[in-house]
């Protein structure tokens, strides 16, 4: 979101590029960021709040878009103006950055593998109830995900998300569609209004915060530079495609908050938190409309988390990637974008190493059930990284390590400034509400 459109200026590896027009032929890395940042739990989130509050926060899950917008256009604008990725930045900042990912990347992926597995498995299971129980469901999934993004490289990776993100947005508008919105009352909830109730404030902030995405957000500039795109020649066609990446993600919440706000909210139902608060979803849309519309959202329901498995398996193993390269130093290497847009990251013992890490260690998981101290660990790890690379971006963003066209403007200040003091509120509050009498 920066001021300056002009994309004639010299960007790093390439003198001079010539400026892609916006096109939506150029569109893929969006459709990955949208499809891997929207979660079963996001739209589980998003649903809770239109069952308890109806439509009145649907200005909330409008600014959550806009504000994910800002941080990937960021991100995607950082790697194609400086020819470097995100992981060079950081590390430009002090080895304190270096630290903080090494730890984050570590457990995060360890805990978020079983959670992805787990939500992945949980529709099939719902589908074909007789056929394996979860845990078998779940290693499927994840040894799934692991074949698929070992043996195919992003184009195939993106074609195969597209279909996917087709088969999401289907599902979402029927159900909304379905339910038969108060449109009147919707518009209505555009006002940015806080419902009457206690911590009204912080529910909102954390429907904000919870639209699409944390790393992934970050991995956006990976995807960008893996579709192709690694000069300033490229940079409307990424804003293009940043913005079709969270209309989509809105359309999502916005179908999913209209599904609570008619179908809970109105009949005074409520629903678990969690992932298995959609498989609820599903038996209420049995005894409402019936088995195929209950079998069609739980299709919708695989997808979304499947989505979200195959994302975070390929974008942050290259970041990893990038991030083990890095350490090791690459004098004499090319920019590492365009490391990145020629597919040797994909192909790298680092990139499969993390693969091999996110699917079989969390196995265990599976079984045994998630170590309390280390969920705690977890929460707070990645409560701490989204204010973290919103701080990260503007510091990148707004000093020489960037080119002067291509730095931040009043208005991506403000919506970086914005988002980094949202997510830190949250991240207090995440910190604070830990258990931690019991974790000592």
């Amino acid at each position: 979101m920066a001021d300056n459109t002009d994309n004639t200026v010299t960007g790093a590896g390439e003198a001079n590029p010539v400026p892609r027009k916006s096109s939506w032929r150029y569109i893929g890395p969006g459709i990955v960021v949208a499809a891997t940042g929207v979660g079963a739990g996001d739209l589980v989130a998003t649903l809770i709040a239109g069952s308890n509050f109806g439509y009145t926060l649907l200005w909330a899950a409008v600014i959550g878009c806009l504000v994910k917008i800002s941080l990937a256009e960021a991100a995607g604008r950082w790697h194609l103006s400086t020819g470097s990725t995100l992981f060079d930045g950081w590390a430009s900042l002090g080895r304190w950055t270096t630290w903080f990912f090494a730890v984050y990347v570590v457990i995060w992926g360890f805990v978020y593998g079983a959670a992805a597995m787990s939500s992945s498995a949980l529709p099939l299971q719902a589908l074909f109830p007789d056929v394996m129980d979860l845990e078998w469901w779940a290693i499927a999934c994840g040894l799934l995900g692991l074949v698929f993004v070992w043996f195919n490289k992003y184009a195939v990776f993106e074609k195969v998300m597209t279909v996917l993100v087709g088969v999401m947005f289907v599902v979402t508008v029927y159900l909304a569609i379905r339910v038969t919105p108060n449109l009147g009352d919707a518009f209505a909830g555009l006002l940015p209004v806080l419902p009457d109730e206690k911590d009204s404030i912080l529910n909102t902030l954390g429907l904000i915060g919870g639209v699409g995405g944390t790393i992934t957000l970050a991995a956006y500039g990976y995807w960008v530079n893996a579709k192709g795109w690694t000069n300033t020649g490229w940079m409307k066609v990424m804003r293009l495609d940043n913005r079709v990446a969270y209309i989509t993600t809105g359309i999502f919440v916005v179908a999913m908050l209209f599904v609570g706000a008619e179908l809970l909210h109105s009949a005074n139902v409520a629903i678990a938190s969690g992932d298995k608060g959609l498989v609820q979803l599903s038996d209420i849309l049995e005894d409402e409309y019936g088995s195929a519309t209950a079998k069609f959202f739980l299709i919708g329901f695989f997808a979304t988390s499947f989505t979200s498995l195959i994302g975070v398996w390929h974008g942050v193993s290259l970041m990893f990637a990038d991030f083990v390269a890095r350490y090791r130093g690459r004098e004499g290497a090319p920019a590492s974008g365009q490391e990145v847009a020629s597919g040797s990251r994909e192909r790298s013992w680092p990139f499969r190493a993390y693969l091999l890490w996110l699917t079989f260690p969390p196995m265990v998981l599976l079984f045994q059930g998630q170590p309390f101290r280390l969920v705690i660990i977890y929460g707070v790890l990645g409560a701490a990284f989204l204010p973290f690379l919103a701080g990260t971006l503007m510091w990148l963003l707004n000093t020489s390590r960037t080119p002067s066209q291509w730095r931040n403007g009043p208005l991506s200040n403000g919506m970086l400034a914005i988002a980094g003091l949202l997510f830190l509120v949250l991240c207090v509050k995440q910190i604070w509400d830990q258990p931690w009498s019991e974790f000592f």
